[in-house]
């Protein structure tokens, strides 16, 4: 029998990085739709007339899990956007706002007169993006980061004249070929 082949770094580290990015989005979403449905309904009566309801989100017992789970969703994407260290502590912060995200899922399985199913839901959209903060917290460093194309080109100080005015200044031209570039021709 022939000894399993290692996985190159690269792909592991893109398979991670991959795992970590759709666990923190499929978690955070999974929160915010949830806390975003009926929780409870409040009849109130009105003497002969039928009763009144009052129908009650997730998100207006416990706003912040809502916030909190948008917020999520943007730490996904900053786990794309960073590296090193900064990528280390993205993962940190996504763990503690996983974790109280599912506080508010299990707090809301406490309250009386709550469906349980959507704080459920809450509390397991909360564990997910958790446990992809702790991949990232973990493990991100050494993921690939993004590639150099998609920073901006520094550019050599020289003289003052017309290569340091902005390119819709100088024509309609220059600022084509800047945008071939891929700069921003509005900058100088």
């Amino acid at each position: 029998m022939s000894a399993p082949e290692t996985v190159p770094a690269v792909g592991r580290g893109r398979r991670e990085l991959t795992y970590a990015v759709l666990l923190c989005l499929a978690g955070a979403g999974l929160a915010f739709w949830a806390v975003t449905r009926t929780w409870s309904v409040e009849l109130t009566a009105r003497g002969s007339l039928p009763p009144s309801r009052h129908a009650r989100t997730g998100a207006d017992l416990l706003p912040w899990v809502s916030a909190l789970a948008v917020v999520g969703l943007a730490g996904a994407g900053a786990v794309l956007a960073t590296r090193g260290r900064v990528r280390r502590l993205v993962g940190v912060l996504l763990t503690g706002l996983g974790l109280a995200v599912a506080a508010g899922g299990g707090y809301g399985l406490t309250e009386g007169g709550v469906s349980r199913q959507w704080p459920a839901l809450v509390l397991a959209g909360g564990l997910l993006a958790a446990t992809g903060g702790v991949l990232t917290a973990l493990r991100g460093a050494g993921w690939p980061a993004m590639g150099a194309r998609y920073e901006r080109a520094h550019r050599p100080a020289g003289p003052p004249g017309d290569a340091d005015r902005p390119a819709v200044e100088r024509g309609t031209r220059d600022a084509w070929e800047a945008l071939d570039r891929g700069e921003d021709p509005t900058v100088s």
